[in-house]
């Protein structure tokens, strides 16, 4: 059966199931991730994490890349082989280009280790919604007076709606998913142009530029550049 973007047994809570072989991390993330509203289960080896998505429907799957019997990359073929659509995010110490572009190619989206709970919390909503599962968070991002809307690709900023190109568009809805939160310009990269872009980097710069001249032109200002570090959605600080 196919249970992408299936609602849970457990009602409108996404169930998520965490696969890491380390207690330490699945006790931290079951416990971010329960906080954050999601129903949690939790297998410490390959074998487990296929035998709980055969007996129950999830809405993401975490899955660490080295486990101790299966390779997470294998455990993500066979759900795929058995029509099983779940989002799967890899979470993996491995941060060379070609072992993401390996993942995303059987999975949704790759984390790597060492990474902040702000940080994995705001990937797995973004690959829920990407996948169809709005749940409470409807299709609507607002920070400050800045509103997006997901499914029109609409954007208004003080009451004013603003025209945005589709990257400008993907950019701040990154942004957006991830407010308060500095994101990298590889990260931004990754995200946006893809794991396996080869152009300049330094385009990232650009689209921030395009996006300040038009959120921007209200204030406050809300686009900020945090040196040597990446970018933020946030307000002025005082």
């Amino acid at each position: 059966m196919d249970a992408r973007g299936a609602v849970a047994e457990q009602g409108d809570r996404p169930n998520v199931l965490v696969v890491d072989d380390e207690p330490l991390i699945t006790d931290l993330l079951a416990a971010a991730l329960r906080f954050e509203g999601f129903d949690v289960r939790v297998a410490s080896n390959g074998s487990d994490a296929l035998d709980l998505c055969r007996s129950t429907r999830f809405d993401m799957v975490l899955l660490d890349v080295m486990l101790p019997d299966i390779e997470g990359t294998d455990v993500c073929r066979r759900l795929r082989e058995g029509g099983n659509r779940v989002p799967v995010v890899f979470l993996t110490a491995r941060d060379a280009t070609e072992d993401k572009v390996a993942g995303l190619s059987v999975g949704d989206d790759y984390v790597t280790k060492p990474f902040s709970l702000d940080e994995l919390v705001a990937r797995v909503w973004a690959v829920l919604r990407r996948s169809g599962h709005e749940q409470s968070r409807g299709s609507e991002l607002r920070f400050s007076d800045l509103v997006m809307d997901v499914d029109t690709r609409e954007v208004w900023r003080a009451g004013t709606e603003i025209e945005l190109t589709a990257t400008e568009f993907n950019v701040l809805q990154y942004l957006l998913e991830n407010a308060r939160r500095v994101v990298s310009k590889s990260e931004l990269l990754d995200q946006v142009w893809g794991f396996d872009f080869t152009g300049d980097p330094n385009i990232v710069e650009t689209y921030i530029s395009y996006l300040r001249k038009k959120v921007d032109e209200y204030d406050p200002p809300l686009l900020h550049t945090v040196r040597r570090v990446g970018y933020t959605l946030r307000l002025p600080r005082s």
